[in-house]
């Protein structure tokens, strides 16, 4: 009820908000970009209330509480007020509007849902014309499909057609918690959450791996033994570091041509898989 006051009041006092005519307008915008005036762009600020009220209107739609629109919207205007350039004679009205609904899109996105849509311009038009262009469509005399609507309002706003039935199943329900229980009465049914598919490898899996890797490291080591220390310092230099150095670069640290390094390099890859073939077989095959 404190609420429903509120707002009567805030609309009562914007509506009583007196107009400014363009002269005087413009010259409060002086006063407040020359002069630094707060009176100044206070004064311009409330004369556009009303504005901002009948474009919190337009978003109600969303569930929103219009008092919150109309702050976002106030944001929006009192920003618009602090970056109007007077000097381009163009009435403050059009240029408030463009931030009073920008504020107002940005609030609608960050509240209406949970989980953050509309990260794109093409998103954004996309969440805020949807059901519009689809009320517009279901009006005419055709009879069309959904997958018919979904084209034609994918064409309209130059987005997907994956874009649009993504935001239009997201427009037609709403958030779910993965907490919520699944079952009716007393029936202990678990939860959502219980019932998504993990798309990591089973426990025995994981250790399986675990121990395969664990095995496989150390008969590397084992085999790296049969090299000499110049085969070494070529594998280790060519193969095991993250940043492989050319054989140009070997040749000249050690002081051959690079053909040598490859060659050294090639008789070096050949111990190391006679002696892991020895070991397990399944594991030459990765080197070459």
């Amino acid at each position: 009820m404190k609420t429903l006051t509120a707002d009567r009041r805030m609309i009562k006092i914007a509506m009583d908000a007196p107009y400014l005519e363009r002269e005087e307008e413009h010259a409060l915008a002086q006063a407040w970009r020359n002069d630094n005036d707060q009176e100044a762009r206070n004064k311009i600020a409330m004369s556009h209330m009303r504005l901002v009220i009948a474009m919190a209107a337009k978003f109600r739609s969303f569930g929103l509480p219009m008092s919150d629109l109309v702050q976002e919207g106030h944001v929006g205007l009192l920003e618009a007020a602090a970056r109007f350039e007077p000097s381009r004679e163009v009435r403050f009205s059009t240029y408030a509007t463009w931030w009073i609904r920008a504020s107002m899109q940005d609030y609608v996105l960050r509240n209406w849902s949970i989980v953050r849509g509309g990260t794109s311009s093409a998103q954004k038009a996309l969440f805020f014309n949807l059901r519009r262009l689809r009320a517009r469509l279901a009006q005419g005399d055709r009879q069309l499909t959904s997958q018919a609507v979904h084209e034609e309002i994918a064409a309209a706003l130059g987005v997907s057609l994956a874009d649009v039935q993504t935001m239009d199943a997201r427009l037609s329900g709403s958030d779910a918690s993965l907490q919520a229980p699944v079952g009716h009465g007393d029936s202990d049914g678990g939860e959502r959450l219980d019932f998504l598919a993990s798309e990591a490898p089973l426990p025995d899996e994981q250790v399986s791996d675990m121990i395969d890797g664990e095995r496989a490291r150390r008969w590397l080591h084992i085999a790296l033994g049969e090299l000499s220390e110049r085969e070494m310092k070529i594998i280790r230099a060519r193969r095991l570091s993250e940043d492989g150095a050319t054989l140009e670069e070997l040749g000249v640290h050690l002081g051959i041509s690079k053909e040598r390094v490859r060659q050294i390099e090639t008789r070096a890859l050949e111990k190391l898989r006679a002696a892991l073939a020895a070991k397990a077989p399944a594991l030459t095959s990765g080197i070459h």
